[in-house]
């Protein structure tokens, strides 16, 4: 399944920022209002908008635990919780808000079958 997930923003310029500058993800493609990010093969679009939908979660994939730590030293202050281990879902991870507090969740799975 390909396609694209895209949330309205009051904050586009800082939204599009804090994907770009701080997670690591490229601007795919510029739209008149709209600015669609990708990081591997996630796809996801933010519109300029009155209003901010914050709903969600946007779930950014490492390929192991260091990736995950390093995303945490990354974002820093915007981190929310310290990276651990979620065994309900057998991942390592933490969870994290961007400007426009959508909660954004950085993760690995622990399970050596599972490819990212």
């Amino acid at each position: 399944m390909s396609g694209i997930v895209f949330f309205a923003t009051e904050n586009h310029d800082a939204v599009v920022d804090f994907y770009v500058e701080t997670v690591g993800a490229d601007v795919w493609l510029e739209q008149p209002d709209c600015t669609v990010l990708k990081h591997g093969n996630l796809l996801v679009g933010f519109c300029d908008r009155d209003r901010t939908d914050d709903e969600g979660t946007v779930t950014i994939l490492a390929d192991d635990r260091a990736g995950v730590d390093a995303y945490h030293e990354r974002v820093g202050a915007a981190a929310t919780e310290p990276p651990h281990v979620e065994e309900t879902y057998d991942i390592y991870r933490f969870l994290a808000r961007d400007p426009d507090g959508r909660t954004v969740e950085f993760q690995t799975f622990l399970d050596p079958d599972v490819a990212v």
